[in-house]
């Protein structure tokens, strides 16, 4: 009798476990066919690609050109540190202001800019996202130029020491920016081909022509350097910010010499009116140079209100612009709470003053932007060279006040 229960209780054991074989199956079955329906109706569609719609980069209107009423107009944008949109708040700003404020108050900032000053150029002058608050940094990088692509204006770009602290490295930041909407930016100078050789990603220079209808409308008449400053570095042991290295400003040198005295001209019937000796040239790039710190520095317009903030190695780059001889002026940013021009042994540079919402600042200071003009001399019919380069600044603060308007260069007094 026990020996026949046993095998009863065995056989019943054995039909349970059969059962429980059977529903597990059944539901494995079911789940392959949900992720095969799944596939089929849902994910393959999107990531079949789609040669139909393939969207190439939309490309700006080139050359870059000055405006037939002879000025080239470029606004600076400096450290906008951007994060993750809506979700990242503000730094620095007043208590009343602070539920509010997050990093769409910096594109609001940059489309109320684009809007007032409708610049022929926007240039981005580094930290233009806060690595560490992007969770993405592709995502940040599509919000960050966005009122830039929306205006389809040309605007180029330069790293600061913030950007590739995020999902990208500084040489996936420069060539995904090169490849964006309207961006004149590059990853490596261009020659016949890219020269990879030089350090850092994102050393370019873009030239701007003469008027329309002018003899000088197909040369290069002014031409604006971009360099890569880097992050950090360890030197002896200490750690500081980059610098700009001897290749770097070697391919400066070559290209500056290469430029002196190119005028080509479509037209030889026109009398041609006197020529400077050489084209003016800007240069841009984000973290200063050490002479900044070291001084003298003369005729300052603007606000120091913080220590500058740069390398403990100084690779000569005043001296370099100085020997150049075409570079009247170099603008940076870096130090948000400085928003002054200086002039250092015949050369001005300008930071640009903090941008960003999401930078440190001030509370009750106004975030900033800078505004660099180039004008054309005019002869008896007809524009002529470059006359004069001038800057100002506007603040948000509601009716984006214009001030500190000086002339940084003037052709007739060499300044």
């Amino acid at each position: 009798m026990f020996v026949i229960g046993g095998l009863f209780g065995s056989f019943e054991q054995s039909m349970e476990s059969a059962r429980l074989w059977i529903h597990s199956l059944l539901f494995f079955i079911f789940t392959i066919a949900c992720l095969y329906v799944l596939d089929t109706l849902v994910i393959s569609n999107k990531l079949t690609t789609d040669y139909q719609n393939i969207q190439l980069k939309k490309q700006p209107q080139l050359p870059l050109r000055f405006r037939s009423d002879g000025t080239f107009k470029i606004l600076q944008v400096a450290d906008m540190h951007y994060g993750n949109g809506m979700v990242t708040r503000c730094r620095d700003v007043l208590e009343s202001e602070f539920n509010y404020c997050s990093d769409l108050n910096t594109t609001h900032f940059l489309r109320k800019m684009i809007d007032i000053e409708k610049p022929d150029l926007i240039v981005f002058t580094g930290d233009n996202i806060f690595g560490s608050s992007a969770t993405d940094a592709a995502e940040s990088l599509f919000e960050v130029f966005a009122p830039a692509i929306e205006s389809r204006i040309p605007w180029a770009a330069v790293l600061g020491n913030h950007d590739q602290e995020s999902t990208m490295t500084r040489e996936e930041l420069m060539s995904f920016i090169s490849l964006m909407d309207y961006s004149v930016s590059q990853t490596f100078p261009m020659e016949q081909q890219p020269m990879t050789n030089i350090d850092g990603f994102g050393n370019y220079n873009l030239e701007v022509r003469g008027a329309p209808g002018s003899y000088l409308s197909n040369s290069s008449i002014l031409n604006l350097y971009f360099l890569d400053s880097g992050d950090r570095a360890i030197v002896d042991g200490v750690r500081t910010y980059n610098w700009i290295r001897e290749s770097q400003l070697s391919w400066l040198r070559g290209l500056s010499k290469r430029f002196q005295g190119q005028w080509k001209l479509t037209d030889q019937s026109v009398e041609i009116p006197p020529l400077p000796v050489m084209h003016p040239a800007l240069a841009f790039f984000h973290i200063p140079i050490p002479e900044i710190r070291q001084g003298p520095i003369k005729n300052i317009v603007g606000t120091y209100r913080e220590y500058v903030a740069c390398s403990l190695v100084n690779s000569g780059v005043l001296k370099t612009f100085i020997s150049m001889g075409d570079v009247k002026a170099f603008f940076i940013g870096h130090d948000h709470n400085n928003d002054y021009c200086g002039n250092l042994e015949g050369i001005w540079f300008c930071y640009g003053g903090g941008f960003g919402y999401h930078g440190y600042g001030v509370a009750g200071w106004p975030r900033r932007a800078r505004v660099i003009q180039a004008e054309l001399g005019k002869g008896k019919e007809v524009w002529m060279g470059v006359e004069k380069i001038r800057t100002w600044k506007r603040l948000d603060d509601g009716v984006l006040t214009k001030f500190d308007e000086q002339v940084l260069w003037d052709i007739h007094s060499s300044r």
